[in-house]
């Protein structure tokens, strides 16, 4: 699985190992100060290699050791074998779905546009 070479492009790396769906969308991410590389701010064109440590904030926090290098991307079950989360990040993740689970967004159970029952609840509420 391993590529002829043993370092790569960040860009190239988080998209191959399908944290992000382009690496465009990866690129803008790390731009952004979402990315960081043994706890460094990097740039698209940084050169990570195995063993790198990157920390990944996006929707979640990801912590995850570069185990391989891999420049096509392959289908997930494979990407996977690409990093290696810690298990800080892991139970961290974990934490985070289950409070989620158990205090749901307010509002995410409705569907649809609000009836006309609910539009003079709104505007009573809101005193219009």
């Amino acid at each position: 699985m391993t590529d002829s070479t043993d370092r790569m492009r960040i860009d190239k790396w988080l998209w191959a190992a399908r944290f992000f769906k382009t690496r465009g969308l990866a690129s803008d991410a790390i731009d952004g100060g979402k990315i960081k590389v043994n706890s460094v701010q990097v740039k698209p064109a940084k050169e990570i290699g195995a063993g790198d440590t990157i920390e990944i904030n996006t929707h979640e926090k990801w912590i995850v050791v570069v185990r391989d290098i891999n420049a096509q991307r392959r289908p997930a079950p494979e990407a996977r074998l690409l990093y290696e989360e810690t298990p800080e990040s892991k139970e961290h993740r974990e934490k985070l779905a289950e409070f989620q689970r158990l205090a749901p967004t307010p509002g995410a159970d409705i569907k649809g546009r609000p009836t006309k029952r609910d539009r003079r609840q709104i505007k009573q509420f809101g005193g219009y």
